[in-house]
Order: structure tokens, then sequence, then C-alpha cells
């Protein structure tokens, strides 16, 4: 699963990296080195131009972080929809629709995972959090779905009428004695992986027209399924300090390898 991750870089790079468009207008989304689900993040989507009805534009916008559906009555559905399983994301309700045809990616700088103590460990060994990120520096995009939800006790008008939010799609980790050592690392830590995408399987996700069928999103998502484990397989982990575990600490101190902290 994905629960924490780490979004500190300035958005102009981000959209220099991405190769969206400049936004409209200023973004307003301070660095982060502990997003939890209910924050707001980045985005990057694409849409068609009106005016060509053939050319696309990749945007860059701010999302609640748990994706809530137009058919939910309030917002709690989100805190639980953080992520999505990509082995049933065509047939559940909450997904569904948008994997058909609202599709984005999430950038990362890194995202965090916990290590659960070894069977038979006391009962006062805790888990330990690991820092998950490219070795080169790069961000990661991870797959992900947007919805939009219109809040019916805000008047029509108010830009707060209209909540833009987003889950990150996860799928089985390596295999903990892969032979490559990175992925038997990640095997080894947990066994969801939120699935990365490289440049050309970026390009396909977000490709905005609709989807014909669930099998034909159903494709879509093997695909991004099939290229997780080689993408993932550049990224390095590293074990930090607990302070992690609580939401109110954010700074790049989290980033810490725990044994330059001990």
């Amino acid at each position: 699963m994905c629960g924490r991750y780490v979004m500190a870089r300035a958005i102009g790079d981000l959209v220099a990296d991405s190769g969206a468009l400049d936004p409209d207008e200023e973004l307003v989304l301070p660095p982060s080195w502990n997003v939890a689900p209910t924050a707001d993040v980045a985005v990057v989507l694409e849409r068609a131009e009106p005016a060509s009805g053939t050319e696309t534009r990749r945007e860059i916008h701010v999302a609640r972080w748990g994706l809530v559906p137009p058919w939910a009555k309030d917002l709690s559905v989100g805190s639980r929809a953080f992520n999505a399983r990509s082995e049933t994301v065509t047939e559940k309700p909450t997904f569904r629709s948008a994997v058909r045809a609202r599709r984005c990616a999430v950038p990362a700088d890194g995202y965090y995972e916990w290590l659960k103590p070894e069977a038979g460990a006391p009962k006062s060994a805790k888990k330990r959090p690991f820092y998950v990120h490219p070795e080169d520096g790069s961000p990661i995009y991870f797959a992900g779905l947007y919805e939009w939800w219109k809040d019916e006790a805000v008047p029509d008008g108010d830009p707060g009428r209209w909540l833009l939010s987003c889950t990150i799609l996860t799928g089985p980790s390596p295999e903990a004695d892969d032979a490559d050592p990175t992925l038997a690392q990640l095997g080894g830590l947990h066994d969801r992986l939120p699935l990365p995408m490289d440049r050309d399987t970026l390009d396909a996700w977000l490709e905005p027209e609709k989807l014909p069928s669930a099998e034909a999103a159903g494709a879509l998502v093997d695909r991004v399924r099939e290229q997780a484990f080689r993408t993932a397989s550049g990224w390095s982990l590293e074990e930090v300090g607990t302070a992690v575990g609580n939401v109110r600490n954010n700074g790049p101190e989290l980033l810490e390898p725990l044994e330059t902290l001990l």
C-alpha cells in the first residue's frame, strides 16, 4: 500500500519534468515530506482541447488524496480510498468509472513503507519505517485515478462547490527472493506496491479518451502492472526514524537514514 509519501519539489520543476503546460493560475502547494491521505497533492492529467477535438493538453492540478466518487453523499469515502487495488479497480463501484475515463499520475519524490516485526519477535517490537525513492533523484509517477465531486451544500458559482480528488493504484510486490536485489528488498518490505510508470506507460495511461469497456481498461491496467517492477528496480530503500509515523512531523530531516541518526 502507499499511505505516506514525499513531494517536496517545486511545481515549476514538476511542470518541466512531466511535460505539462504552465498552469493558467498559480498553484499553491507547499513542499511536504510527510504527505498523508486527505492532504492536497499534485496530479498530472491530460484533457482534450475543445477546439480541435483531437489534440490534448497535459496539466498539473491540485487534488485531495482519497478518491470521492460523484455518487458519494459526503467526503468520508475518500478517507478510505487513497489506494485502489489494480486487480479489482475495473469492478469496484468507487473506481470503475474513473479507470475508463479519468486517469492521472500522482508524482512523488519517494514514499514510506513500514516493515512488520518478524514472526516470533517480542511484543514490544515495532514496525520499522523505510523511505523508498529513485536512486537517481528523478520523480516517481504513480498510476492514479481522479474524480470530481459536487458539494450540494455549496451554492452554484462558488469555487468550493467542486472537489477534485485522486487515488493511487497498487499491485502485488515482487517476490522476496527475486534475483534483483532491489526488487527482493521491496518484496520483503511489504506485500503491496504503489504502481510506478515509465514514460511510455505514463503517456498511454494519461490518454484522455474514454475506454470502450472494462476489458479495455483492464488491459491498460495490466500494462501498468507488467512494467512496474522494471521501473521500481531503479529505486533505493533506506530505513528512517520513527518520527515519520506522526503526520505532524514534516521536514527534510525525516529522510535522514537511520544510521546517521543513531
